[in-house]
C-alpha cells in the first residue's frame, strides 16, 4: 500500500478514517463469527470452568501480543510513542475504573465492544446499552462527570510522565514480550483441544488479536508520513464510541481513526452474521435484564473512561504492547466481573450472550 499517495489523494483525516474502517471491519467480522467476548471469559472462570469462552479470549490476546511483539522486533512498528504510552498513565483510574467496567459488563450482559458486535446483528438490547454507554462515556471525557473522572485518575498516576512499559520495568531481555504470547498462544490451543473447538471458530479468534495488530501497524505507518501528528493507537471503544456520537451530533468535528473504526465494526459484524444467517431481532425479556444492561452500560461508560479504555483497549490493544496501566486495568476487569457474576449468585444470563 502506497500510503503517501494515498494521503495525497483524501488528505490525512479520511485516511485515517479508512484506516480506522478496515481496523474496524477486521475486528468485526472476526469478533462475531469467533463470538469473542471478555465478560463471557469471566463468567466462565468464575464458574469454575476453563471452556470455549477462555480458550477463545486467551488465544485472541496472545494473537495480539505475538503479531504486535514480532512487527516490533522486525522494525515494522513502534508504539513507544502510542497514544496510550506517551502520556502518564494513572494506576487509580486503572483499578477503580477497571472495577467498575468489569462489574458493568456483567451486568450489561457484554463488554462494550460486544454489545457493537452484537447491536449489528439486530440486537435491540445491545443498540439501547451501547448508546447509554457512548452516552455516559462523553459525559466522562468532557462533560458533567469530567471533574470526577480527574480526580480519580489523578489519585495515583505513573512516574516520569510516562505510561508503564511492563518488559522494560522488569528487565526482561528483548523478545519477552513474544516468548510470553507464545506460551500464552499454546494453553490457548491446548484448552482448544480440550473443548474441541472448530479450527474456523480459531481462526477467527486468532482474527481479533490480527485486527489489533492491524490498528497499531496503520496508524504507525500514517504517522511516518502524515504532516500534522498522527495519534498511534489501535483498537478499543470507549473513546471513540463517545468521539463517534459526537460527529454524528456536531458538524464541527473532523475525521479520524476513531471515526471509521466504530463503523467498520457495525459493517464488518453485519455482514458477517447476514453470512451466516444469524441476523434478528432480539429484545429485553423484562424489567431486571433492561435494568441492568442500562446501569451495567453506565457503569462501562465512565469506568472504560477513568481506565482508559475497555476490555478491548486495555486487554487486547493496550496488553499487546505491555502498558502497566492497561495489564493492571485489565486485571481489576476480570475481578469486577467475576464479583459481580458471584454477586448475582451465578445465576447471570449464559457465558455466550
Amino acid at each position: 500500500m502506497d500510503i503517501v499517495a494515498l494521503v495525497e489523494r483524501i488528505g490525512e483525516q479520511p485516511t485515517a478514517a479508512l484506516f480506522g474502517l478496515v481496523t474496524g471491519v477486521v475486528f468485526g467480522v472476526a469478533a462475531q463469527r469467533s463470538r469473542f467476548c471478555l465478560r463471557a471469559a469471566v463468567v466462565e472462570f468464575a464458574r469454575g470452568m476453563m471452556q470455549d469462552k477462555v480458550a477463545v479470549w486467551l488465544l485472541t490476546f496472545s494473537t495480539a501480543v505475538v503479531w504486535v511483539q514480532g512487527a516490533q522486533m522486525l522494525g515494522l512498528i513502534d508504539v513507544t510513542e502510542a497514544r496510550m504510552m506517551a502520556v502518564p498513565g494513572s494506576w487509580s483510574g486503572a483499578v477503580i475504573g477497571g472495577l467498575m467496567f468489569g462489574a458493568g459488563m456483567v451486568l450489561a450482559r457484554g463488554c462494550s465492544g460486544r454489545l457493537l458486535v452484537l447491536a449489528a446483528t439486530g440486537n435491540l438490547r445491545s443498540v439501547v446499552s451501547g448508546l447509554i454507554f457512548a452516552v455516559v462515556a462523553q459525559m466522562s471525557l468532557t462533560g458533567w462527570l469530567a471533574p470526577l473522572r480527574d480526580w480519580l485518575a489523578g489519585l495515583w498516576i505513573t512516574a516520569g510522565g510516562r505510561n508503564m512499559n511492563l518488559l522494560t520495568a522488569m528487565h526482561l531481555p528483548d523478545g519477552s514480550g513474544l516468548v510470553i504470547g507464545l506460551a500464552t498462544a499454546l494453553l490457548a490451543l491446548e484448552l482448544s483441544r480440550r473443548n474441541r473447538i472448530g479450527a474456523s471458530r480459531l481462526v477467527f479468534a486468532s482474527g481479533v488479536g490480527f485486527a489489533a495488530a492491524v490498528g497499531w501497524a496503520l496508524t504507525y505507518a500514517l504517522s511516518q508520513v502524515a504532516f500534522e501528528p498522527v495519534q498511534i493507537e489501535s483498537l478499543t471503544f470507549t473513546g471513540p464510541s463517545a468521539n463517534t456520537l459526537m460527529f454524528f451530533l456536531d458538524r464541527t468535528s473532523i475525521l479520524e481513526f476513531d471515526i471509521g473504526l466504530v463503523p467498520g465494526v457495525v459493517i464488518g459484524s453485519f455482514a458477517a452474521a447476514w453470512w451466516g444467517g444469524e441476523l434478528k431481532f432480539q429484545g429485553f425479556e423484562g424489567p431486571t435484564p433492561m435494568r441492568n444492561a442500562m446501569v451495567g452500560a453506565a457503569l462501562m461508560g465512565f469506568g472504560g473512561m477513568l481506565a482508559g479504555g475497555c476490555a478491548i483497549g486495555n486487554g487486547v490493544s493496550g496488553g499487546s504492547i505491555f502498558a502497566g496501566t492497561a495489564w493492571l486495568a485489565l486485571f481489576c476487569m476480570w475481578i469486577g466481573g467475576m464479583a459481580m457474576d458471584v454477586a448475582l449468585g451465578g445465576r447471570g444470563q449464559p457465558a455466550h450472550i
